[in-house]
């Protein structure tokens, strides 16, 4: 009989106690019948599978049955006890649960396929007459998305209706991105989010239906229901075996560069995990975006009528760590195979979280892991195209926080590995610049703990203010700025490093654009087309107006980094994400350009082969996990031991989800109605 049942049907315990509350009362009525029992009828192909529900009605006893379901994920959770006497003699809990999940997958955003809805499924569904008559095909969907989009006239409004979309049609707001990603991706992270956040209260209500959740938010005086609110985060129709397995958290201390936004950070996440689905395919029924709710010093925000979060200072350390941890451990504890990236936290608060959980817990810092990883591999392209060798670079950093601290660690580790510099060499060919100048040992005030790794000893008493007067003393082959200060790198210093360099890399790293230290276009025009570029968000070509070249700007995207850094941990399952993982994620990302794309000089494959270079990120971080021992997948340790580069990355791809996905599913679900 097994094989005449869907292959997504799945089972799982259900327990009956008489006397026990459930709000599935309706859905199962009482029964007379003394015990439980095999129904007999046959006009199910699960009948002979399942049990119609009943007990003495004498004292409480517990009877365990198994519950075939009729899908995969498109059910809620039902709760652990069912009363046995709300069932009926004459219906099998299979067809009670059936109706029940008939308004789940009519309501499912994940499931329901709107004006695609086949004729037979929407009767099924009772979803004939809601709709117009005519059964669209997806790529017809697809159509009208993106010309609802074209139609919005600013790009605020299109990530609303992305959002919205998202959050009511999964598959087509995926199959929209994917299609169209140079398109969305600036308007669905970098720079839009930006605006998002700093606006986020006052568009909150028009991201989402009521009930459908935005994402995760967690205050800190939610401290004694931890448990409860992480599982009432069930944004899809849960499968049980649909476990989360990434996670990305923030607080909302520090958003790109625009400060303290409180709950407006949550765009952060939900941005990132979008990416992490149209790059690397992970299941988005399986992410959980979090905004840790500790109040915020914005003033603006404690005095908008709109703001949704709560109107307090944020709480000291004292109470910080102690909360985090709390939440962390509640998070292992529901879920032990979930990664946890950190994501935009206060500088201090990043390096010291990062330092605690690292070595014990399955975690990354994007902003410090994450874009040291992107800029390292646009670097290692970079320094074939300067001429100049490795050993010889000095590198400057006009800005010193968390993510340059990150990359230019990195960076070091890079030369220590591949040129054969001692850890002192790699750390002197680096400079820092903050707001008040060189980092140096002796510059009189208390340095933060991440910059004195650093700061310099060898300036010989001399002080240097400014980044004119550091790039005059360093004489930098590469800048790069991380300081969200627009125009940092303005006329004079793209033509000092131009004058220094035969071909100068620069980097504005900064986010969101408007906050760049500078654009392609003064880049290219300053340095009279000989920079070597990279940003941190997009910018247009630039045409030569004497020749008509066109020339591209690389973007030191992190979506070349975390997705397949994810998937790679999905994979491999390691107990933790080591420094050598994250190395060897930049690393496959330097090596994922094809020969044209080297040929054309860029620094960064084009982005419309993203999945192909998640896989390729992804397999590399496998094989670095089973090299260290670290990997606990039986199934990727034996891949990796069969020493077939190709199979590796076949075997990566066969984890990542897919729109195609969905429709099938869909099929498997239609019969069973």
């Amino acid at each position: 009989m097994a094989s005449s049942v869907s292959r997504s049907f799945l089972t799982r315990p259900v327990f009956i106690q008489k006397g026990t509350h459930s709000p599935l009362r309706s859905f199962f009525p009482s029964s007379s019948s003394p015990y439980l029992h095999r129904s007999s009828s046959s006009s199910s192909p699960l009948a002979p599978h399942c049990s119609t529900l009943s007990t003495p009605s004498s004292s409480p006893i517990f009877t365990r049955t198994r519950l075939h379901r009729t899908f995969t994920s498109a059910s809620a959770a039902v709760p652990e006890f069912i009363p046995h006497e709300h069932h009926q003699d004459n219906m099998t809990v299979s067809e009670k649960f059936g109706q029940h999940t008939v308004q789940q997958i009519s309501k499912s955003a994940y499931l329901n396929q709107s004006t695609a809805t086949p004729a037979d499924l929407r009767a099924a569904l009772h979803l004939s007459g809601l709709s117009p008559v005519n059964v669209e095909s997806f790529d017809i969907q697809k159509k009208r998305a993106l010309a609802q989009l074209r139609s919005k006239t600013s790009d605020i409004e299109k990530y609303i209706f992305l959002a919205w979309l998202r959050n009511t049609n999964v598959r087509l707001f995926y199959g929209l991105v994917t299609d169209q990603l140079e398109e969305t991706l600036p308007l669905i992270y970098t720079p839009t989010v930006g605006t998002a956040c700093q606006n986020y209260s006052s568009i909150y209500p028009f991201l989402a239906p009521p009930g459908q959740p935005d994402g995760l938010f967690i205050s800190i005086n939610d401290l004694p229901n931890l448990r409860e609110i992480i599982q009432n985060y069930k944004p899809y129709p849960q499968d049980p075996s649909l476990t989360p397995q990434i996670a990305v958290i923030t607080d909302g201390s520090r958003i790109l560069g625009l400060g303290d936004l409180g709950v407006g950070g949550m765009g952060i996440p939900v941005g990132k995990l979008q990416l992490y689905v149209a790059g690397a395919g992970v299941d988005p029924r399986r992410t959980i975006p979090i905004t840790l709710d500790l109040g915020t010093n914005n003033e603006a925000k404690l005095n908008d009528e709109f703001y949704l979060g709560l109107r307090q200072k944020r709480v000291g350390d004292d109470q910080f760590f102690p909360f985090v941890d709390a939440v962390l451990q509640t998070l292992t504890d529901l879920y032990p195979k979930l990664l946890i990236q950190f994501e935009d936290f206060s500088s201090e608060h990043a390096f010291q979280l990062l330092e605690k959980y690292q070595p014990t817990k399955f975690c990354f810092n994007d902003d410090i892991q994450g874009t040291g990883a992107v800029i390292l591999a646009g670097f290692m392209n970079a320094i074939s195209l300067a001429g100049i060798p490795a050993k010889e670079h000095r590198i400057l950093f006009y800005g010193a926080g968390s993510a340059a601290v990150g990359v230019a660690k990195q960076l070091a580790a890079y030369f220590i590995h591949e040129h054969g510099m001692t850890e002192d060499q790699a750390r002197k060919a680096v400079w820092l610049v903050d707001s008040k100048g060189l980092v140096t040992q002796d510059r009189g005030d208390r340095l933060a703990e991440h910059k004195k790794y650093f700061s310099r000893n060898d300036n010989d008493g001399k002080q240097y203010p400014d980044i004119t007067s550091v790039i005059d003393y360093v004489k930098p082959t590469a800048l790069f700025g991380l300081s969200s200060q627009s125009g940092a790198f303005d006329a004079n210093v793209l033509k000092s490093m131009a004058k220094l360099n035969k071909r100068p890399i620069v980097f504005p790293l900064s986010n969101p654009a408007y906050q760049a230290e500078c654009s392609f276009e003064q880049a290219m025009i300053h340095t009279e087309g000989s920079v070597i570029f990279a940003s941190g968000t997009a910018f247009p070509k630039y045409t030569d107006p004497t020749t008509g070249r066109i020339s591209i700007p690389g973007q030191g995207n992190n979506m070349y980094i975390f997705p397949g850094l994810g998937l790679g941990g999905i994979v491999a399952q390691p107990a933790t994400i080591s420094d050598d993982l994250i190395y060897s994620a930049a690393r496959a990302c330097a090596n994922a350009l094809t020969e044209e794309e080297r040929s054309q000089g860029m620094l960064y494959p084009a982005l419309p082969r993203i999945r192909q270079v998640s896989a390729e990120v992804a397999a590399a971080v496998v094989e670095s996990a089973v090299a260290e021992g670290s990997a606990t997948s039986q199934e990727a340790i034996s891949i990796v031991g069969a020493g077939n580069k190709t199979q590796l990355v076949e075997f990566v791809k066969s984890h990542m989800w897919t729109t195609d996905g969905v429709a099938q599913e869909v099929k498997t679900i239609a019969p069973h109605l």
